[in-house]
């Protein structure tokens, strides 16, 4: 059976999840959990995601993500990669670690309270787990979530924006809509501790755990056109709408041309450096490093020649110890 394709435009908001392999864990120690949200935040500044809300278990994960611009698809490839084989690297495996296919259901944000639902459902995981013991006594106790987060504003992860769920709810993120937000969620624990509020939680998240989308049925008609014009163009293609310009292009340009400041070059110089002059090398690996773009993009823009060689060129950079190659690498970081 052909996967349903990608639904990408501009503003969409996605419960992501993931488990994995055969249910084994994707965690191991504590600085997992650490290079994994660091890598989120990463992702998020190449590609301008916004973070909602995040929970991390053992052997899964869930992120409420907004995407300003449709590249959700090029985004998850670039984070659910360089974790894998961070962790590969790490624990001397090999392979897949998620089972396959992360789910990617699709948000209303503007009407109803789908949006607040589908936060409060990632931040009650570790209740809902029956993780909450000895060591995590209560919900702010569990390490791994953007709920502490929203109880406090030191360490809040860059990536991370409180202000859209607590205003569903008619919350600031002051002292006392973050001591509201507490009793909210302490509260939803206690209920879930009970037979009948289980059996309500339950039915309440069930398009949650089970759906592709989660919103009014108008929301959902409107996905579901979005969806045939994809299906049209092929069943592997992914709906973008009628953006043209992509953020990692975008951002992209900028760092290319920031760059060529730093370096006292231009662009008609480009023309005559050599295909793998320092200065087109260290502009590559600039932009592979920060931008979503492709090795073709880099090598077109700045006239490297073939693609395969791109890789090779970064490399260098990143690998050299030569004193002033470090140097022009820190003038382009803090350009």
């Amino acid at each position: 059976m052909a996967r349903r394709p990608r639904i990408e435009f501009g503003g969409a908001v996605y419960h992501l999840m993931n488990r994995g392999d055969h249910g084994e864990e994707v965690f191991s120690d504590t600085l997992d959990y650490g290079l994994f949200l660091t890598g989120l935040g990463e992702c998020c500044r190449r590609c301008g995601w916004v973070v909602h809300a995040y929970c991390l278990m053992k052997n899964h994960f869930h992120a409420l993500v907004e995407t300003p611009e449709p590249n959700l698809v090029a985004g998850m490839k670039w984070f659910m990669g360089a974790y894998t084989q961070t962790y590969n690297v790490r624990h001397g495996l090999r392979g897949h670690l998620f089972q396959g296919r992360y789910k990617a259901q699709l948000v209303e944000p503007e009407r109803g309270s789908y949006f607040e639902t589908v936060a409060t459902y990632i931040h009650l995981n570790p209740a809902r787990a029956g993780v909450l013991n000895r060591e995590f006594p209560v919900l702010a106790d569990y390490p791994w979530s953007s709920y502490i987060y929203y109880l406090q504003k030191t360490g809040r992860p860059t990536c991370l924006e409180v202000g859209r769920v607590l205003g569903n709810l008619g919350l600031r993120d002051d002292s006392k809509g973050r001591v509201a937000y507490a009793a909210s969620l302490q509260g939803r624990v206690e209920e879930l501790r009970t037979k009948n509020g289980k059996k309500i939680y339950e039915a309440l998240w069930k398009p949650i755990r089970h759906g592709w989308c989660v919103g009014t049925e108008t929301f959902e008609a409107d996905l579901i056109e979005k969806l045939s014009d994809a299906m049209a163009d092929g069943e592997r293609a992914s709906y973008t709408g009628a953006e043209t310009v992509r953020h990692g292009e975008v951002e992209a340009e900028r760092l290319v041309c920031q760059g060529m400041r730093r370096l006292g070059i231009k662009n008609e110089d480009l023309q005559v450096l050599k295909r793998g002059a320092k200065e087109k090398a260290l502009l590559a690996w600039r932009v592979h490093r920060d931008a979503m773009v492709s090795h073709r993009w880099i090598a077109e823009r700045l006239q490297m020649g073939v693609t395969v060689n791109i890789g090779k060129y970064v490399r260098q950079i990143s690998e050299s110890k030569d004193p002033a190659v470090l140097r022009l690498r820190k003038t382009l970081e803090n350009a």
